[in-house]
């Protein structure tokens, strides 16, 4: 089985997550925005492993840390997602821009290890997350699904209460509602979700009451 921890990083408040394989400990870092000293700290804390960073988009609040922290693991890891539609957010010029833009530490554009695609899966030790495609807040953003825990890291897509902006370049409010109510939802709604920001919600309670996308939407 799986376990994890929440890391709130940077003044965006983005939902780093430590999740790893219970039996050998081997882990992956989602989404390390920032504070790559602080999220060191927890994974020493934490007696892990961790294999392999991944990204569900390629917004900077998500992915500003990622070089420095698989930089400073040892041995270094590989940094692996989003889908291939985000590149234009992660490689050439855009992140030294946006981190210019929101007064962040400076990192540069890069090119993940490994791009991602719908039906595609992540090993963390023994144990196997499912990649969907959920376009719409970014045309590359991906979903990690863990079926055993009924666990998904959702990143900017979907919200206790709310949905992601698509008021970012290549967003797409049609593509985004799709994307949660024929991607995520039929998951089932027992399945607990990580936001990128805030607090965690089952897809039952989204589809209940969430007033963007929910059964009944206001």
């Amino acid at each position: 089985m799986i376990d994890f921890r929440i890391l709130p990083v940077t003044s965006f408040q983005q939902n780093c997550t430590l999740l790893w394989c219970e039996k050998t400990r081997k882990a992956a870092v989602i989404d390390p925005g920032g504070d790559v000293g602080r999220i060191r700290a927890a994974i020493d804390k934490l007696g892990i492993t961790v294999e392999r960073i991944l990204l569900t988009h390629g917004h900077i609040d998500h992915v500003g840390g990622a070089q420095d922290l698989a930089k400073a693991l040892s041995p270094s890891v590989p940094i692996e997602g989003p889908h291939r539609e985000d590149a234009f957010l992660m490689e050439g010029d855009y992140l030294p821009q946006q981190c210019i833009m929101f007064g962040l530490p400076q990192t540069e554009g890069f090119t993940p290890s490994r791009w991602f695609d719908d039906g595609d899966e992540a090993r963390i030790g023994m144990e196997t997350l499912q990649v969907l495609h959920t376009p719409g807040h970014t045309p590359g953003h991906v979903v990690y699904f863990h079926a055993g825990a009924r666990l998904a890291l959702v990143g900017d897509v979907l919200f206790a209460g709310s949905i992601g902006r698509t008021d970012f370049p290549r967003g797409d409010h049609r593509t985004l509602i799709r994307s949660i109510r024929e991607h995520l939802f039929p998951l089932g709604d027992d399945v607990n979700f990580i936001p990128g920001h805030g607090p965690m919600s089952r897809f039952g309670d989204e589809r209940a009451h969430n007033p963007y996308v929910g059964d009944n939407p206001v």
